[in-house]
């Protein structure tokens, strides 16, 4: 199966196959089937915007579910919303002016305490290797109380430089390896029924 998802039906993308064997579900049926699952949700076109607000106020999901994304104007539409607050992240604007902040800008962290962003969710390094995820940075955000999240980290020895540096939160597309990192750490604490597939 080839072509643009937004140019497909439901019915042609559910015959598709993620790696081969699972299929494609859709929103509402992930969040009906784990009604205790925390999820990050990253919108990648402004169509998908108002659906994606209309799903999760429907399930009542708003206190489970982060929207984090590279677009300003995305962040700005989910936190204008009508009804109960959903979490976001930074957007691009607000972690430029955390960076500068946290080298020494202060004003820009002024302006980020009045803004309703929850949580930083960044990569360790930007454009160029120009490092993010660093000591100045973190500390910035916590002062803010704002937790630290880095993505998409897939290596042991990165996940531990990153935990060991403070971050509160880790995207991986490898659960078991993080696991065995934070088990090392004395770290790991599963609730009831969690499993790390992957």
């Amino acid at each position: 199966m080839h072509g643009l998802v937004a140019e497909m039906d439901f019915a042609e993308i559910r015959r598709a196959r993620l790696g081969g064997g699972e299929p494609i579900v859709v929103f509402e049926d992930l969040l009906a089937t784990f009604p205790d699952a925390r999820i990050n949700v990253d919108p990648k076109h402004d169509a998908a915007v108002p659906v994606l607000i209309r799903v999760v106020r429907d399930a009542g999901a708003a206190e489970r579910i982060c929207i984090g994304s590279f677009s300003d104007s995305r962040v700005a539409q989910i936190r204008e919303a009508p009804g109960p607050a959903i979490c976001t992240s930074l957007g691009p604007w607000e972690i430029a002016a955390l960076r500068a902040g946290a080298w020494g800008a202060r004003p820009f962290l002024d302006r980020l305490r009045r803004r309703p962003g929850r949580c930083v969710q960044i990569p360790p390094r930007g454009r160029g290797g120009l490092p993010l995820v660093e000591p100045r940075l973190i500390a910035a955000a916590h002062e803010l109380g704002l937790p630290v999240h880095a993505w998409t980290v897939n290596g042991a020895a990165e996940m531990t430089r990153l935990l060991d540096l403070g971050v509160d939160g880790l995207f991986t597309d490898v659960p078991r390896v993080l696991r065995t990192v934070l088990t090392g750490r004395g770290e790991w604490f599963p609730g009831p029924g969690a499993t790390a597939a992957g």
